[in-house]
């Protein structure tokens, strides 16, 4: 009977400890045990008394250590759809994609609905290439039913070494039977800028992703423009932009403004109030400018927009954005593991939290349908199902009462190119990728071309603009900020 007490008194001790080591503040030292609240020992109570009778009574042995990690992957997932334990290798990993290049598929996932799904393919991996699409959901990895897998073990699956074949069954709407596409890993290098002349003096910058050295690779291409003679306009492309890292958000919009705040964040913990400036500039040509983005903006596309937008640089045009305006801090931990965990909310100038609502644009524009011989082209499927943040399990709320959007500006034709009010994001916009597969060479890019008339035409879009700013529309009126 004693060594039954003390069998027990020992899980529950240990219980205690293991949880509490998951605790971690400031510089990520763990505090004393003492330091938590009464409540919280009868919780970790129950945890060891769960954790014993596993152990006891499970069909087959198992480890302490895989129902530890176990509960520590629930835990996080249980929060927000953004915050997860990364082991190891996971961790290592993630360090190596943000600079730009590591070995897999090239896309990016999320849980909707309790299903695998595609956010988006990065542009020109194997995934994008395959046809691969958002919206698309993946039902098995191989051989492996994704029912119930959490987002880390997707993507240890699918990461891997280059040349090496991975199968993929996959589900889209619109399309009754299941399908398989064979995929073949490489090392994924991603180009984050691309740019390139549209006419003379107008300029345009695709930044697909936000990763060391995007900032400069944007301001190279800037200086590019400026040795051909002075920049008339700018189109600056986020669409499907899934996001990356803060700091680079902030540079990129730097080099778009002449001063001023960029974004401002707020958490729980005193080091997570933190504000970015712009820097004034000894010479600032502030040309006319159009920002583009789609449901598939998000995070730090998502702050560049804002950015702009209040601070009313440019125009912004598309649809709908994602809607992820929460910041993850990445928390290494002592066995080469991190927490990636949700700390804090981003604010715009303007003091908008986007989360779960997005950027509404200054001009909607819907991307272009696809031709009828597209439709009827092998293997080419319609998407109608577009992804956002409010879609998925566990998302929060930005705490803020709904805002009115500021009236979208008209077309050259007079007419508004947008309902005056939508209250909330425009879930049934479609990406900007609306076909797998290669495009109907046919189909034009109307929202390029609207960005290109909105150059052309500026001072009517600025006029417009400004008397949205005098009428006092909530979304762009006196600054919020703390």
């Amino acid at each position: 009977m004693s060594g039954n007490k003390d069998r027990n008194r020992w899980l529950w001790a240990m219980g205690i400890a293991l949880v509490v080591c998951l605790v971690v503040v400031g510089d990520l030292t763990v505090k004393r045990a003492q330091a938590l609240p009464d409540d919280t020992y009868k919780e970790l109570q129950t945890f060891a008394n769960v954790l014993a009778i596993v152990q006891k009574n499970y069909v087959e042995p198992v480890s302490t250590q895989r129902l530890v990690n176990g509960a520590i992957i629930g835990m996080l997932a249980s929060l927000d759809p953004h915050s997860a334990y990364l082991t190891p290798d996971l961790y290592r990993d993630l360090e190596v994609e943000t600079r730009g290049s590591f070995g897999g598929l090239g896309i990016e996932i999320t849980i909707k609905n309790d299903a695998l799904t595609v956010v988006s393919p990065i542009e020109g991996t194997p995934a994008d290439k395959a046809g691969i699409k958002s919206g698309d959901e993946i039902i098995k990895i191989n051989d492996d039913f994704t029912k119930g897998m959490t987002l880390t073990d997707a993507v240890k699956m699918m990461r891997g070494p280059k040349g090496s074949k991975i199968r993929l069954t996959l589900h889209r709407e619109g399309i009754p039977d299941l399908f398989t596409v064979s995929v073949a890993r490489d090392v994924i290098r991603i180009q984050s800028v691309k740019a390139k002349e549209l006419k003379e003096g107008y300029g345009y910058v695709r930044i697909s992703t936000f990763q060391d050295g995007t900032s400069d690779d944007v301001e190279k291409a800037l200086d590019k423009f400026a040795k051909h003679g002075a920049i008339r306009g700018l189109v600056l492309d986020l669409r499907d932009n899934p996001g990356g890292l803060l700091n680079q958000a902030v540079s990129v919009s730097d080099d778009f403004l002449d001063g001023g705040l960029i974004v401002y964040t707020q958490g729980r913990a005193e080091n997570q109030a933190q504000k970015y400036f712009s820097h004034k500039k000894k010479s600032f040509s502030d040309y006319p400018m159009v920002v583009l983005v789609n449901g598939g903006s998000a995070s730090a596309s998502e702050i560049v927009a804002g950015a702009l937008q209040d601070q009313r640089r440019v125009v912004v045009e598309g649809t709908q954005t994602f809607g992820k305006g929460s910041v993850q801090t990445i928390l290494p931990l002592d066995d080469d593991s991190a927490l990636r965990l949700t700390t804090a909310r981003y604010y715009t100038p303007n003091g908008r939290s986007i989360q779960a609502v997005g950027i509404t644009p200054d001009v909607v524009v819907e991307p272009p349908k696809p031709t009828l011989a597209a439709l009827e082209a092998p293997g080419i499927e319609l998407n109608e199902d577009e992804i956002h943040e409010s879609d998925l399990l566990h998302h929060f709320q930005n705490g803020q009462k709904p805002a009115v959007p500021a009236k979208p500006a008209a077309d050259d034709n007079g007419a508004s190119a947008a309902p005056e009010t939508p209250a909330q994001p425009d879930t049934t916009a479609k990406p900007g990728k609306s076909v797998a597969g290669k495009p109907d060479k046919s189909m034009k890019d109307i929202q390029l071309e609207k960005a290109i008339s909105i150059l052309e035409h500026w001072d009517k879009y600025k006029v417009q603009l400004a008397l949205a700013d005098h009428a006092g529309d909530p979304a762009t009126g006196a600054s919020a900020n703390p």
